[in-house]
């Protein structure tokens, strides 16, 4: 980070793709779990009320890269189906963000921005103005909804029929 910071500031080619500011703006774009990315999956298609209300009260901090209401309120940890792709996620949105680096489509992280900093302003950030960077970075959040999406209907499902068991048993 500090060699890309040094040279960027001497107008130098910029040594390093991936550091310190590579990660949260391609890898963990949202926070730990690209986890911005499963609040939209939720709001467009979970049925689950209480999945939904998690979500509208996690969707404020999470703009800012606070995950925690999520993560603890839907639960994610220690949820085999909602872990699986809190975990791949960052695997895929880093790789998507280290092959548009590469290629010259996005620009390298030069400067260190706060980590509360929302999702595509840090990109446009963190890149010293590299619109390619959050071009890339809305295509991260979209991939992450893509990667989501089926583990967010496994677990509504799942709380639909827990509901229905749970009714059928108090009657």
């Amino acid at each position: 980070t500090n060699e890309n910071m040094l040279a960027f500031a001497n107008g130098q080619p910029i040594p390093h793709i991936i550091n310190n500011i590579f990660v949260p703006t391609f890898g963990m774009v949202g926070g730990t779990g690209s986890t911005i990315s499963l609040l939209i999956a939720i709001f467009i298609f979970s049925r689950q009320k209480s999945a939904k209300q998690v979500a509208r009260l996690s969707l404020a901090p999470g703009l800012f890269n606070i995950n925690e209401p999520v993560i603890f309120g839907m639960p994610v940890m220690l949820n085999p189906i909602l872990a699986i792709p809190f975990i791949i996620t960052p695997l895929v949105t880093g790789s998507i963000g280290y092959f548009a680096t590469v290629t010259g489509f996005a620009g390298k992280a030069v400067v260190m921005v706060p980590w509360t900093t929302p999702p595509l302003i840090n990109a446009w950030l963190s890149t010293a103005g590299s619109m390619g960077a959050v071009i890339t970075q809305f295509i991260c959040i979209v991939t992450a909804v893509i990667i989501y999406l089926p583990f967010v209907k496994i677990a509504s499902r799942r709380a639909e029929q827990a509901a229905l068991q749970q009714a059928t048993d108090n009657a």
